[in-house]
């Protein structure tokens, strides 16, 4: 018989002891949470909606906005599901997800913002 083991589940580091600053930090993080996606939408609404945004800088910041819509609901909703129901587990595919997206999104928003500059550098430098 084979000595083997599996890795089914990962405990994760509890921000607090108490519940009641585990509500603290579920509120805290559930009111950053809804200021994100308040600020995003907004951002993300204006630049679809009005007509006069159709430039590339706008769609960069539409683009900026949707990925950081993204990255921050990508970690946020699980560390507020643990805080508010005293769980510290995350399952190993849902661990490798969350890695996958997260480095996949913040590196599209890094090239995206390196564009951005880019663009910034070539609209000073050599106007047309």
């Amino acid at each position: 018989m084979p000595n083997s083991s599996s890795i089914s589940e990962f405990l994760l580091l509890a921000l607090a002891d108490t519940r009641q600053l585990q509500l603290l930090h579920f509120w805290l993080l559930l009111g950053i949470y809804l200021a994100a996606l308040l600020g995003n939408g907004l951002i993300s609404t204006a630049v679809a909606c009005d007509h006069r945004l159709h430039t590339p800088m706008y769609f960069f910041l539409l683009n900026l906005a949707l990925l950081d819509l993204g990255c921050i609901s990508t970690t946020l909703p699980k560390a507020m599901a643990n805080a508010l129901w005293h769980t510290r587990d995350i399952s190993y595919a849902g661990c490798a997800a969350q890695v996958f997206f997260l480095l996949f999104l913040f590196s599209a928003e890094t090239f995206l913002l390196t564009i951005m500059s880019y663009d910034r550098y070539v609209a000073i430098c050599k106007p047309l």
